[in-house]
């Protein structure tokens, strides 16, 4: 878990407030996730030594890896970099001190990270992959396998960042087509599967198209960034995108809360993007998923679902219910603004709330 004190997105700050100056992460540790220059686990909120000058604005975790943004557009990685997921050239064990990723070029703006792989996205709209390509989910059209010594299967990893070139569509009588001049505004990772959405309220996705997952109506791996044709009509444009382990969300640019994949796989899959009713007419402000369980901020409320097992992580409160398969507000929040969420598999975070009547937009 990282927490910054009190970074603001995109690193814009109101005339005369300082820049964020400290870092904190705490919890599991096994590969240096936490940046403490050791493996060892963390109970309470410490320090980031080796960051402690820079102005830190967003931070991205996979599965046992952390990115963390710069005001200024520099990223550092640190933790596991066996897959090569931590950009910087090589493939170790584990990296416990933040170091500066091998990248030259424009100044990042936004970060994701999957299990085994990262993402970055520059001011100009560049997306750039490295890290595990297993499912074709760094978009380079390959999932790098191959056959090694013993006929063990290996993978070609992408040790630094490397600019995802191609965007496409499919058509129903199965042509692929190139789609042009996509400059990518957000990116989302799953645990192998990747979100963008552009400048023109198009969402693409690709990776491991298991459960649905990725939009298409079908279950097919996709090795470059393909065209999810729901939200390609005037007006149906998407506005957010959001991607849990297995499943997918985006916002519509009518505020609309649209679902595909799924958070229960041993339920039936969502194989395209479908309107989720519960949350029908809320305005949502942000998202997060985990393996199995949603939570939102919308409006002036906190709402989360999930199916069992829960571990506590909806936040209805002790002698309550751990679980629900509909969206439900969460009444220990009540009175409070959150302004944004987050998940790891089993727990959540609330950022940046505050009693209501406060100042908040």
């Amino acid at each position: 878990m990282m927490q910054n004190f009190c970074p603001t997105p995109g690193g814009l700050r109101p005339p005369g407030v300082q820049p964020p100056t400290h870092s904190f992460l705490l919890g599991r540790n096994e590969k240096g996730q936490l940046g403490h220059g050791d493996t060892k686990r963390v109970e309470a909120p410490k320090l980031i030594e080796v960051l402690g000058n820079e102005a830190i604005v967003l931070a991205a975790c996979g599965r046992n890896h952390t990115l963390a943004l710069t005001e200024n557009g520099s990223v550092f990685a640190f933790g596991e970099n066996k897959m090569g997921q931590l950009g910087l050239g090589n493939q170790t064990d584990a990296v416990p001190s933040p170091t500066q990723i091998m990248y030259n070029g424009q100044p990042i703006t936004k970060m994701a990270c999957g299990a085994e792989f990262s993402m970055i996205m520059d001011c100009k709209g560049n997306l750039y992959s490295f890290g595990c390509p297993e499912y074709g989910q760094l978009g380079h059209n390959s999932d790098g396998k191959f056959i090694a010594r013993a006929q063990r299967i290996e993978y070609d990893c992408e040790l630094v960042p490397r600019r995802v070139a191609i965007f496409i569509e499919k058509t129903k009588d199965g042509q692929i087509l190139p789609v042009p001049n996509v400059v990518v505004r957000d990116v989302a990772c799953g645990a192998n599967h990747t979100l963008v959405l552009d400048s023109q309220k198009r969402v693409f996705s690709w990776g491991f198209g298991g459960y649905g997952r990725l939009g298409h109506a079908e279950q097919k791996d996709e090795m470059v960034p393909r065209l999810v044709k729901l939200f390609d009509f005037p007006g149906r444009g998407a506005a957010q995108i959001y991607a849990g382990y297995t499943c997918s969300f985006a916002v519509s640019e009518t505020g609309g809360l649209f679902f595909w994949g799924a958070t229960n796989t041993s339920r039936e899959s969502t194989m395209y993007p479908k309107a989720v009713q519960d949350l029908c007419g809320w305005k949502i402000r942000s998202l997060a998923c985990g393996k199995s369980s949603i939570i939102v901020a919308a409006d002036e409320s906190t709402i989360s679902w999930g199916p069992s097992p829960t571990f506590g992580e909806l936040g209805y409160g002790d002698h309550k219910p751990k679980s629900s398969t509909a969206a439900q507000e969460v009444k220990t929040l009540d009175g409070i603004y959150t302004e944004q969420v987050s998940r790891d598999p089993n727990t959540c975070t609330l950022g940046c709330f505050q009693p209501m009547g406060g100042c908040h937009p």
